[in-house]
């Protein structure tokens, strides 16, 4: 993990400067109320994937695009691509193997096993490096987790980046 000594001078001044918000999580979540092997899971990323048929995420969005990218679980992961607002963002491990970041091979696998029940039949993708996410609190995430929800998903991999 990096300290912020490793950062570039003018990031480490954002990062201490950056008046970030207290939201009342509770430690360990939500807790998962059946067994794993049994349990329905999506994925939802802050890695701006998407499929080459939808818009990207918009990068000039001044405070971060805070709209959402459904992902199907049938999706072939090297058709994805990468829209990042962050030039602090290094993408290079997630163009070389998009498990990094949206897992579905290793859930597929996993499924396969018996480990999990299922894979969700979507996944859900936002932009990372929100910094004002008022409308992403407010709205969108809130679209996302009750749709998730509807769907009778047990669980959700969350892959901040």
């Amino acid at each position: 993990m990096a300290r912020l000594s490793d950062l570039r001078f003018s990031y480490m001044l954002f990062m201490k400067a950056y008046p970030y918000r207290q939201y009342g999580w509770r430690p360990g979540g939500a807790p998962l109320r059946k067994p794993l092997r049994e349990a329905r899971i999506a994925v939802v990323t802050t890695a701006a994937l998407y499929r080459p048929d939808q818009k990207p995420f918009d990068e000039t969005f001044r405070g971060g695009d805070f709209s959402w990218r459904e992902i199907p679980a049938s999706t072939d992961l090297c058709t994805l691509r990468i829209a990042h607002k962050s030039d602090a963002f290094d993408d290079s491990g997630i163009v070389a193997d998009k498990n990094v970041a949206l897992p579905l091979d290793r859930l597929r696998e996993l499924a396969a096993e018996r480990q999990i029940g299922s894979l969700h039949d979507r996944q859900f993708s936002f932009m990372g490096s929100i910094s004002t996410p008022s409308r992403l609190v407010r709205v969108t995430a809130p679209e996302v987790a009750a749709a998730l929800q509807g769907d009778g998903v047990d669980a959700v991999l969350l892959t901040p980046l």
